[in-house]
Order: C-alpha cells, then sequence, then structure tokens
C-alpha cells in the first residue's frame, strides 16, 4: 500500500540527503530546515562539527566503510550482495521504457537516482493518455524494487549513523513504507 504522503519534493529532498556533503551543504540544509523542520536539530548538530567529519560519515555509510560499508544505497547490494547486480538491468531497461537517460557515474540502482525517478513519475501522474502506463512504471519501481530493499536500508542507517541527519533520513525513508 502506498502511503499518502508521498510527494515528489519529499522524494528528492530524501535523494539529495544522500548526496556527499560539499562546502555549501549546510548552508543549503538551512534553508531546506525553514520548511522541514525536522532538520533543525541535524542542522544544528552539524554546525559543531567539521565537514570533514560529516563527509567520513557519509563515506563510513555508503561509499567504503571499515570494516565494512554499513548502508550502501544499492538495491544490489542489499538483495543480492553484490554491486551492480542483476538488477541493475532491469531498472535499467524501465529508465529507458519511461524515456529517461542513464546518469553518468551512477549506477541505476543507487537509492538517490531510484527516488528522483519515482518523483518524476508522481509528476507525470497528470492525467493525460499515458497516465495509466506512467502509474504502472511508478508501480513497477515502488513494489518490485524500492519496497523490496529500502525498510531494512533505512533501519540500518538509524541504526549505524552517528549523526542525527542520516537516523532521520532512515526514519524519514521507512515512514514512506
Amino acid at each position: 500500500m502506498l502511503s499518502e504522503n508521498i510527494t515528489p519534493q519529499k522524494l528528492r529532498l530524501l535523494a539529495g540527503l544522500l548526496a556527499k556533503p560539499a562546502k555549501d551543504s549546510l548552508a543549503a540544509l538551512e534553508e531546506i530546515a525553514t520548511e522541514n523542520h525536522w532538520l533543525y536539530e541535524s542542522v544544528q548538530e552539524l554546525k559543531e562539527l567539521s565537514l570533514e567529519h560529516w563527509q567520513g560519515e557519509h563515506t563510513q555509510l555508503f561509499i567504503n566503510g571499515h570494516p565494512e560499508t554499513t548502508c550502501p544505497p544499492f538495491e544490489s547490494v542489499y538483495r543480492h550482495s553484490v554491486m551492480n547486480g542483476p538488477v541493475c538491468n532491469q531498472i535499467e531497461q524501465l529508465y529507458q521504457s519511461i524515456g529517461l537517460e542513464p546518469v553518468d557515474d551512477m549506477l541505476p540502482d543507487y537509492l538517490g537516482v531510484m527516488l528522483e525517478c519515482a518523483a518524476y513519475l508522481l509528476e507525470q501522474k497528470l492525467p493525460t493518455e499515458h497516465s495509466q502506463e506512467t502509474s504502472q512504471y511508478f508501480q513497477t519501481l515502488w513494489q518490485d524494487h524500492l519496497t523490496k530493499w529500502v525498510p531494512k536500508f533505512a533501519n540500518d542507517l538509524q541504526k549505524h549513523s552517528e549523526l542525527r541527519l542520516y537516523q532521520q533520513v532512515g526514519l524519514k525513508l521507512k515512514e514512506l513504507f
């Protein structure tokens, strides 16, 4: 059952929060927190930390943790225990059916890309001659892919993150399912 509080804006926000922090990330997060009050405490915590600390947490969780990467944001890893697994071809074919081009240097099963695609499909659900087809694409992406691994990813994020930001992202992801 699809949660009623799923909006393109929420999906894009969560996708963006998975990105690697950069110099301007804290300022952007402060601005975003004015409308998304659940981010306020995360902003306060991040103000007390260096960018390097935030980037280190991001790397540890998502990219290259030691002794293991605890929350790799890729469907293949969660469902098949490998990077760039067979599910990537299925997702790539779905993107092509929708008319979307691959994102350079991004695997198709990266959660940020998948959430962006879901947001795009929600925006396309306006009554048109293709709305039923768009709805089917959304259901395929959501039911056949995202629901099968994102709840576990969200739990892992809450469990393994030291930063409130990523704990909150995990909570918000869980609320979608």
